[in-house]
């Protein structure tokens, strides 16, 4: 009897779970979403964690959400500069990209990684696409200064200034999860290394996609970095000036939210920051009342 009531509040429970998730579901039909795939869960030495996130994607296809992924690679990137005896250069406190690095780079990005994101997402019953971003993402040189004003030369590292969206929503119209590396070429067809965050957000603001979500490995904007409990579940636009100033929003969070920005300013309706280690993440977060990360919307 015991077991019989145990399995009935289990079964009443999924069902509750399923009611939750339908009119988000509704809503969501038929509109695009960009996943920015990064973060150490990329890395992490259980499969299972990428797995997770790969079946939610295929959840998103499988119940009418067009999902674009948009992923980095960086310490792919490393294993790969090391492997071939490159030593990384930095100034100002960014990469150095020269001509050796950003073949390594384009190879990783492009074969390994991309492939790799492709196969689990293929193994979990999706139809995904992997797109070069060298035949849809333009660039022109990224310029840099130091904190004297002065030039810096990052070598091949880009600006996106377009996306090519026709091809994209060409792989969507026909069925496609399109799968982007953030490797952009100039017009001159030369490849360039470029943030993969700014890359997702170029990619949302192509599409007018209706939810931009970063997978990383923290739960999202906290006001104090060392304690969870101070996670911020929604802000508004107008609130990230004063968050960036206060220094609750720095590092690694600086360059998403940045772009979460430009993105929110280009028709995306809203942007989500979520832990891609967490057990489907992406689903809690968009098909729940309550969400699990941060999101900032601009209405």
């Amino acid at each position: 009897m015991d077991v019989k009531i145990t399995e009935n509040i289990d079964i009443t429970t999924k069902a509750q779970v399923l009611l939750e998730a339908l009119p988000y579901i509704l809503r969501f039909r038929g509109s695009t979403f960009v996943v920015k795939y990064g973060g150490s869960f990329m890395d992490d030495p259980d499969p299972a964690v990428r797995i997770r996130v790969a079946t939610d994607i295929v959840f998103l296809a499988a119940v009418g959400i067009h999902v674009v992924v948009v992923h980095g690679g960086g310490k792919a990137i490393s294993r790969g500069m090391a492997e071939a005896g490159l030593e990384p250069v930095f100034r100002n406190g960014l990469r150095v990209t020269d001509e050796e690095t950003i073949k390594i780079v384009e190879k990783t990005l492009n074969q390994t990684v991309n492939l790799d994101i492709c196969e689990l997402i293929q193994a979990r019953g999706g139809k995904p696409l992997g797109m070069h971003g060298n035949n849809v993402l333009v660039c022109d040189k990224m310029l840099s200064e130091d904190a004297e004003g002065q030039p810096v030369d990052l070598g091949f590292v880009g600006q996106i200034q377009y996306v090519k969206a026709k091809l994209i929503k060409k792989a969507i119209a026909d069925g496609y999860t399109p799968i982007v590396s953030p490797i952009a070429v100039d017009e001159l067809g030369h490849p360039y290394n470029t943030n993969a965050d700014v890359a997702a957000a170029a990619v949302a603001s192509a599409l007018r996609a209706r939810r931009l979500v970063y997978l990383s490995d923290v739960p999202g904007l906290l006001r104090d970095p060392n304690d969870p409990s101070t996670l911020i579940s929604s802000l508004h636009i107008d609130e990230v000036e004063t968050l960036t100033k206060d220094g609750t929003i720095s590092r690694g969070m600086l360059p998403k939210v940045n772009s979460a920005v430009g993105a929110l300013h280009n028709g995306v309706h809203r942007v989500h920051f979520v832990d891609g280690r967490q057990p489907h993440s992406i689903l809690l977060e968009i098909f729940t009342d309550k969400g699990i990360g941060t999101e900032i919307v601009n209405q």
